[in-house]
């Protein structure tokens, strides 16, 4: 792994909100109610992850986003600025509430329902302004937690000022082809592959994005195609007690590793590794490594 003493500025465009995190010895099922057994709070939403995750690693890192104006929003706002990530560009509205993830857990396992609240306020007005900051960064991260029309947006401005743009296809939802073609790397979960690319199967979808689209699960595995064959790493842990936040933390070092001039396959090692410690730890931002940890 190559780290050059450059740090890389990179740019997320994405969401912040608090993930309410509550523990329970089942999911419930249809219609049926279930008592948690304790709750915990952590700050979360992909964007927001992102961010943390590559000012951690050595970034220097703008975030575009929206909170609403309430004392979470402020709280997120604060958490961020003491990551060293700069909220230049996270707007305030008076029409939504900070988003919040309402997240049931059980030996490992959760399910999540977000209520995207003021992520759905962020806009296209909102890229334009930042022009200047895409313009000088090395890289663009989007996922899909705030309006498509923003990602698209988005990922053509990046685009047609030069940049890398990488794209976590998270959660799953249909992408225009045009935009899946020009960003520069995808990842997304295996099992939401048909609702963003079609019924295709995977091996024909990884052949048609090789050197591009990164396939990855719950065991901190990742599958690709080099263009000559599959290849497949996995950095699972029996320690495993966190796994909310994998895929932002995969995204972060991949991207990170990128900037710094790495091939692929290295990229996708340390993107693992980084993956695999928020696996120890509890909360998506709270467990992110520091490059330090990781050298």
């Amino acid at each position: 792994m190559n780290f050059s003493s450059v740090h890389p500025k990179i740019v997320v465009v994405g969401s912040c909100s608090l993930d309410l995190i509550l523990y329970a010895d089942k999911i419930p099922s249809h219609n049926e109610t279930v008592m948690a057994t304790y709750s915990e709070n952590y700050f979360g939403g992909k964007g927001a992850n992102q961010a943390v995750g590559t000012a951690r690693l050595g970034a220097g890192v703008y975030f575009v986003g929206c909170v609403g104006i309430d004392p979470l929003g402020q709280q997120i706002m604060r958490n961020l600025v003491n990551e060293n990530v700069n909220v230049g560009f996270v707007y305030e509205t008076d029409q939504e509430a900070t988003g919040i993830a309402y997240v049931t857990s059980c030996n490992g396992e959760f399910s999540v329902v977000v209520d995207s609240a003021a992520n759905k306020k962020v806009t296209v007005k909102q890229i334009d302004n930042a022009e200047r900051y895409i313009h000088s960064s090395n890289l663009v991260l989007l996922q899909l937690e705030i309006p498509m029309e923003v990602v698209e947006h988005t990922v053509r401005k990046a685009k047609n000022l030069g940049k890398i743009v990488g794209l976590y296809a998270s959660p799953g939802a249909k992408v225009n082809e045009q935009i899946l073609d020009q960003v520069d790397f995808i990842i997304a979960r295996s099992n939401e592959l048909s609702v963003i690319f079609g019924e295709d199967k995977r091996e024909e979808i990884l052949k048609k994005y090789f050197n591009k689209l990164f396939v990855r699960d719950e065991t901190n595995s990742t599958i690709y195609f080099d263009g000559t064959e599959m290849k497949y790493f996995r950095n699972e842990n029996e320690s495993m007690v966190y796994k909310m936040g994998m895929g932002d933390a995969f995204t972060s070092g991949f991207a990170v590793a990128l900037c710094h001039g790495n091939t692929i396959e290295d990229c996708v090692k340390f993107g693992n590794l980084v993956s695999s410690k928020v696996s120890l730890g509890k909360g998506a931002q709270t467990a992110l490594p520091y490059l330090k940890d990781l050298r």
